[in-house]
């Protein structure tokens, strides 16, 4: 989670308020009360284990008893009441789910308010996050946050192919750890839907026309990586 989001979500809540970890057993949020994760509450903390992080100062307020284990995306609605949480926080999982527009439907029904975290396009269509291939390799889905509303889109096999529908590794070098995600601060709802493609190829724009406006707007670095790789693949140019 962007540390400057975790500092706001903290300073919002008051000792009183009830709050539900959604996903959140790489890397927990400490104040949560409840947490809901298909893995088990012994072998949380993914992220402090492997270095990836540093562990929150702040004391785990959640539980053995308040940790659930559960399938998220099972169409069974999670044991909780409507409304029963006063926030509710899922950073970092809906990009992983089978079904986050499932997903979606219960963090309304059982918060009031939330947070939500996911990877940016950018870095999403970036070329080698972790591999030879482009964005992260367990990831389903590219994600639009707008101002209340989220499209979740299934990543086609032409990400990876296509040297236009994505950015090149060069241009993931440069972006800043705020850029690389997108965030949604929720109250007291938000739309969401799966993008559907129903045309014939129309990931064909999707997934370029997103790169070329990116590379545009972002002039002068696109200039130097196009140049860079002109070079790097033409040495004769």
């Amino acid at each position: 989670m962007v540390p400057a989001s975790r500092q706001k979500i903290l300073a919002r809540l008051s000792s009183s308020d009830r709050v539900l970890d959604v996903g959140g057993w790489a890397d927990p949020f400490g104040r949560a009360d409840w947490v809901i994760d298909v893995m088990p509450y012994d072998s949380r903390g993914l992220y402090q284990r492997e270095g990836w992080v540093q562990r929150a100062d702040e004391p785990e307020r959640f539980t053995y008893d308040t940790w659930v284990r559960r399938d998220l995306c099972d169409r069974e609605p999670w044991p909780f009441e409507d409304g029963q949480f006063d926030f509710v926080i899922c950073s970092h999982t809906l990009e992983d789910v089978r079904d986050p527009v499932w997903a979606c439907a219960e963090l309304q029904r059982v918060g009031r308010a939330g947070y939500i975290e996911v990877p940016s396009r950018l870095e999403e269509q970036s070329w080698g996050v972790h591999g030879d291939f482009a964005g992260w390799s367990h990831h389903h889905w590219l994600i639009d946050v707008g101002e209340a509303h989220i499209d979740f889109s299934f990543k086609p096999h032409l990400l990876h192919s296509r040297p236009d529908c994505h950015f090149p590794a060069e241009f993931r070098a440069g972006l800043t750890a705020r850029e690389r995600v997108q965030t949604l601060w929720w109250e007291p709802s938000f739309t969401f839907r799966e993008r559907l493609f129903l045309e014939e190829h129309p990931e064909d724009a999707y997934l370029p026309e997103f790169v070329a406006e990116e590379l545009r707007r972002r002039r002068g670095l696109g200039g130097r990586i196009r140049s860079r790789l002109t070079r790097r693949l033409r040495p004769d140019v």
